[in-house]
This record gives C-alpha cells, sequence and structure tokens, in this order.
C-alpha cells in the first residue's frame, strides 16, 4: 500500500487516498520516515532486518532446502543468538519454506529369487558405534530428456556420510560396483570385518559383487524380507537426494547434468547438511569428533 501511495500521491494527496484503502496517513509517513532512515525503527525492527538477512543467506546457501528449525540451528552455530519462533516468524512473512519429502520409496529393486543371497546380518538395525562398521547401499532413477539414468549410493551408517556414489545410463552391475570401488579407496583400506548391507538388487547379489566385497573383507548382508524397509537407511537417503535435488532443480536434459548435481550435492551433504540422527551436526564433522576422542581415550 505504500507504494501505491507513492505511486498516486502526487493526483489524489495521501489523505483522499487514506480514505479509501485501510491505512492512516500517519502510518504511510511513519513507514516511509523508516525506509528513508532505518535508524529511526524500533530495535526490533532493526534486528529483524538483520536477521531477514542472515535467514535468506543461510537458505540460500544451503540448497534453499532449509525449514526453520534447520535455518535456526546454522545461525546458532554461527554465533547468532536468536529463538527457533523468531526464525519461525521471520521465515513466514519472507515466503521461506523448506522441502518436503514426497513418498518415503520408489521400489527399483529387480530382485532374482533363484540366486544365493548372503545372510541378513543387518534385521532392519541399522547402528553403527564407529566409521567402517556398517555401509548400506542402494541406487534410484532419474528420468531425463535422454531417458532413465541411474544413481548409486554407499553410505556409511555410523554418520549417515555418503562414502561411494555413481551415476550411469545402464542398470548392469558395473556402476554399483564403481560407487563401491570409490568407497573402498576413499576409506584407504582396514576395511576387513565389518558389514555392507543392501536389498535383493540382482546387481548386489551378482558374483562380481560380493566377490569384491569378499577380497576387501567385507561380510556381504541382504535384507531378507523383500521390502524397502530392509535397506531403510539407504532408502532414507535416497529420499532426500530426491527431495532436495531430483525434484526441485529438474528437469534433466540428460546424465551429465544430474551427474554434476549429484557431484555438488554430495559435497554439501558430507560436509555442511546438518543432520538430526546425528546432533544436528555434519556427517564429516561427526565422524571427526569421533576420531578426536578415540585419539584422547
Amino acid at each position: 500500500m505504500v507504494r501505491f501511495i507513492d505511486d498516486h500521491r502526487a493526483t489524489y494527496g495521501v489523505e483522499s487516498i487514506g480514505e479509501v484503502l485501510p491505512i492512516a496517513p500517519s502510518t504511510y509517513f511513519r513507514r516511509r520516515v523508516h525506509a528513508t532512515d532505518p535508524t529511526r525503527r524500533s530495535a526490533r525492527a532493526q534486528r529483524d532486518a538483520d536477521l531477514r538477512g542472515e535467514i535468506q543467506r543461510v537458505y540460500d546457501s544451503h540448497f534453499r532446502v532449509y525449514g526453520p528449525r534447520k535455518v535456526w540451528r546454522q545461525l546458532r552455530r554461527e554465533g547468532h543468538s536468536v529463538a527457533r519462533c523468531t526464525v519461525e516468524r521471520l521465515m513466514r512473512e519472507m515466503g521461506l519454506a523448506g522441502a518436503v519429502r514426497g513418498r518415503a520409496w520408489v521400489t527399483t529393486t529387480q530382485s532374482e529369487p533363484a540366486l544365493d543371497r548372503p545372510r541378513d546380518l543387518v534385521d532392519r538395525t541399522f547402528l553403527a558405534t564407529r566409521p567402517n562398521h556398517l555401509w548400506v547401499s542402494d541406487f534410484t532413477y532419474v528420468a531425463t530428456w535422454a531417458g532413465f539414468v541411474y544413481v548409486a549410493f554407499v553410505v556409511d551408517v555410523f554418520a549417515r556420510r555418503i562414502v561411494g556414489w555413481r551415476v550411469s545410463s545402464s542398470l548392469r552391475t558395473d556402476f554399483v560396483l564403481d560407487a563401491l570401488e570409490q568407497a573402498i579407496h576413499a576409506r584407504g583400506g582396514g576395511l576387513a570385518g565389518f558389514v555392507h548391507h543392501s536389498d535383493q538388487g540382482t546387481q548386489y547379489l551378482s558374483m562380481r559383487y560380493t566377490d569384491r566385497l569378499t577380497d576387501a573383507g567385507i561380510a556381504p548382508s541382504v535384507g531378507s524380507q523383500g521390502d524397502a524397509y530392509d535397506n531403510a537407511l539407504a532408502e532414507s537417503v535416497i529420499g532426500r537426494f530426491k527431495t532436495e535435488v531430483i525434484r526441485r532443480q529438474g528437469p534433466w536434459r540428460h546424465l551429465e547434468a544430474v551427474e554434476f548435481a549429484t557431484l555438488t550435492w554430495v559435497d554439501w551433504f558430507n560436509n555442511r547438511r546438518l543432520l538430526e540422527p546425528i546432533g544436528y551436526v555434519p556427517p564429516a564433522e561427526y565422524e571427526a569428533q569421533y576420531y578426536e576422542q578415540a585419539a584422547v581415550a
């Protein structure tokens, strides 16, 4: 309304417009003064203006997926003393909202009943007491203008850190095996005695995949029930990926676009994204804390 009065005051006058619009002339002139001299606004209004800038910065720098709780947590990590309700109020006024996940899981598993399966060593209990204690793997599909592409992830359960990933235009075993190789290389060996868990997909039951696990001293584990809950933690990470990247940044032209977006997201997810299950810290930071404590003990 202030802008409307500014545009028409020369023709009709402020008082005449105020008789039609639900705004008093005194309110209009006060807002004009505040706009030209922000120091004359109330202390709360000045602080709100500063916080709006910080909220927008955090929101933009985190893929525009954070809701009020995560924005508040990030501001607190940066040293800003602000109440969560204040962040909620300002984000509502600014029209900012976090990403909302849709359907939790989409089935991509192509199981093969005739194949021998490793035992289920996890039994839907996704707990790890240290890094490289339990990995989970799964993949999802992404529709592009050039056809479907597939994105595979290997996740370390301890900190929910993505330790391997690969994008492919084919469902052959190679792409999940490449993601596994990246994870093994990234962790630098010393992996004997821990568990790799997946669903009943043919890629993960293939001899090439299970032999690679055995060569690395890793115990393979496959969900026994044959549904999404067998591999719920991997499905959860993939759900975030689909919500925060694929649905918000599409449509996708080709594999290379998906691959670059995935690279950017994985780096953010591992090093900057606040995860509630590990205490609202990034996965890399959570792992670093573990090693620091282990060195002292």
